[in-house]
């Protein structure tokens, strides 16, 4: 079996600076680059092109913290390609999920999911109903529903500053309870 020259020199490149030897790793990482852009270069779309320099510098990034994971009895270059082509799949993912179409122009055709707004009413409600309703519902007046003071107050007929103590203590008490404090 004939083994590929570029495998050789770049295996014992690796060799070399796994043992100690930083001139034999400059050589790696600069020898790397050379053969990565082009690599990356032949993946990428015209329209992303101009990232493979970036790949290039995560993958040699990868190599230099993760070279010690590097099996010496195994080629070097598949462990080389392995590594290069998690960067690829990475860069990939995080393109993908970037919007092509400003939202404003999508946004006839996008519903919105009142499910978890539902749930966190329903949480609020079963956190509220730990305290005396009053001092609830002045909670709920206040922080939720955005009334000042006064009105929450005039709706229970109670003085604004009973109504501070009031949401004061009630918030308190729930502080204590769900952050762990005494019950």
């Amino acid at each position: 079996m004939q083994t590929d020259p570029t495998e050789m020199r770049l295996r014992s490149l690796m060799l070399a600076s796994l043992d100690g030897d930083a001139a034999a790793y400059r050589s790696l990482l600069a020898e790397l680059g050379r053969h990565l852009r082009p690599y990356f270069a032949r993946r990428l779309t015209p329209a992303f092109a101009a990232h493979a320099e970036d790949l290039v510098q995560e993958t040699l990034l990868a190599i230099h913290t993760r070279r010690l994971t590097y099996d010496r009895n195994r080629p070097f270059t598949a462990w080389l390609h392995a590594v290069a082509h998690h960067k690829f799949v990475d860069h990939v993912r995080r393109q993908s999920i970037r919007l092509t179409v400003p939202l404003e122009d999508d946004a006839p055709i996008i519903a919105h999911d009142d499910s978890a707004d539902a749930l966190a009413r329903h949480d609020l409600n079963v956190v509220l109903e730990t305290v005396p309703a009053r001092t609830g519902d002045l909670i709920y007046r206040t922080k939720v529903d955005g009334a000042s003071v006064a009105e929450a107050a005039a709706a229970h007929g109670m003085t604004e500053t009973a109504a501070k103590v009031s949401i004061h203590r009630g918030l308190k008490a729930l502080a204590m309870r769900f952050a762990g404090g005494p019950k």
